[in-house]
């Protein structure tokens, strides 16, 4: 089994990192370059920067922040929320993204998948998918979560990963914010379909729920309600998945 891959995300609104559940009800929970810095710090394997009003307020890139957090950030960044062209995802490496995350504007218009792929290779091209269980099975949503997309979670992966997506991340709407667990039987759906990364998100509460998702062979985790009110901290979910027999990584190792 890979080692665990331990990734904070910081969903980002108006400049100030914010978490609810559902995608709803977003509590302030601090200045998102501070709160990467101290998580790097603590241990992070990989950052998640999520511009997640971008694409329905039209905001713009927030281009200086990722600078400024690159300037003293040692381990890899994924930004995402608000890119909707080649220039977008351009400018967003420039300024110190390690990889980009599209979600909306991959599902309008799929060819920049490839586009970013072929440009800077697939290793950097992320697709982010929230999902939620309806009545025509596991269906994508776009637009925060708040538009159903006439995709079915399978499909979509299937093309995007054809289309050279190199990792997805992968979000539970319904467990999102809970901390009641990742939907693992979800995520157990998504891997029949590519073979590439998949960054589970959505429900994270303790290490026993990071166990369970591992134990299935998902070992991309990510962290932001846990981390964010101070439930846990990054090296002591180390430290309890070390004593649950599993292997973690080295403080700021790059992976």
């Amino acid at each position: 089994m890979l080692l665990p891959r331990l990734i904070p995300c910081m969903d980002v609104h108006h400049g100030r990192t914010v978490k609810g559940v559902e995608f709803e009800g977003l509590v302030d929970s601090g200045d998102p370059v501070q709160l990467a810095l101290q998580y790097a710090a603590g241990g992070a394997d990989e950052l998640v920067w999520l511009e997640i009003s971008a694409t329905v307020e039209g905001q713009k890139l927030p281009l200086e922040k990722i600078r400024e957090l690159r300037a003293r950030l040692n381990i890899p960044l994924t930004v995402g929320g608000g890119i909707h062209t080649l220039s977008d995802a351009e400018q967003l490496l420039q300024h110190g993204a390690d990889k980009v995350s599209i979600n909306s504007a991959a599902l309008q218009i799929p060819s920049l998948i490839t586009e970013v792929a072929r440009r800077w290779g697939s290793q950097c091209m992320v697709v982010s998918v929230d999902v939620r269980w309806t009545e025509q099975g596991y269906s994508v949503f776009s637009h925060g979560g708040r538009r159903p997309a006439g995709r079915e979670l399978g499909k979509w992966i299937h093309e995007a990963d054809e289309r050279g997506a190199g990792e997805f991340l992968l979000t539970s709407i319904a467990h999102d914010g809970g901390q009641d667990g990742y939907d693992v039987a979800m995520l157990d759906y998504a891997r029949q379909f590519t073979r590439r990364p998949i960054i589970a998100s959505g429900g994270a509460g303790s290490a026993d729920h990071l166990a369970i998702a591992l134990e299935r062979g998902h070992t991309a985790l990510l962290l932001a309600s846990i981390l964010h009110q101070g439930r846990a901290s990054i090296s002591t979910l180390k430290s309890q998945l070390q004593q649950r027999g599993f292997q973690v990584r080295g403080q700021n190792q790059r992976s």
